[in-house]
């Protein structure tokens, strides 16, 4: 069965959806991050190995970790949690290449880039806690009714009720009526 093109390009578009945390733009570029900041790890000197460089990898991986798990967390309160806990992993990168600078084991204008790249992770990141927040309304902690998944809506209850209770017109009519 042929489909009009732009037919076509909406199904395709609607097959691009995110199925795991590896699907998220953010994740690819906190990934990419963490590669190079591994990099960053393999040019420090040797006696900043153990320390600085730990810190560089435990924090790197920790970016991209905090943004797995967030994702892999079904209420979205734990899903800001770790996505806040991967910006901090982040923010602590961006302050190890400020020592990097500083202590002149990577150039200035290499250290700009790099933290360029961080910061544009932030701002994604940030967008992404937004997104987070507007999904709020769905959240799971609300004490709320689901709407049922079968095709019965209010006036289908109604409809039953005053069948048991023999009364006629609406619950909400009832209930306006009785004040």
């Amino acid at each position: 069965m042929n489909q009009p093109p732009q037919t076509q390009k909406q199904t395709a578009a609607d097959q691009k959806k995110y199925k795991t945390f590896e699907d998220l733009e953010l994740y690819q570029i906190a990934r990419e991050f963490r590669k190079i900041m591994y990099e960053v790890n393999r040019q420090l000197p040797s006696f900043e190995k153990f320390e600085l460089g730990s810190q560089i990898r435990r924090a790197a991986i920790s970016l991209t970790n905090n943004i797995a798990e967030g994702h892999g967390r079904f209420h979205y309160l734990e899903q800001l949690k770790f996505c806040a806990n991967a910006r901090g992993s982040l923010e602590e990168l961006i302050d190890d290449l400020n020592v990097c600078a500083d202590e002149s084991y990577i150039a200035k204008n290499e250290v700009s880039l790099l933290k360029e790249k961080g910061w544009r992770i932030h701002r994604v990141l940030n967008g992404y806690l937004r997104w987070l927040r507007e999904r709020k309304e769905c959240d799971s902690s609300k004490v709320r009714e689901c709407p049922p998944a079968y095709n019965t809506n209010s006036e289908d209850f109604d409809e039953l009720l005053d069948g048991v209770s023999g009364q006629s017109g609406s619950r909400l009519q009832r209930f306006n009526e009785s004040r």
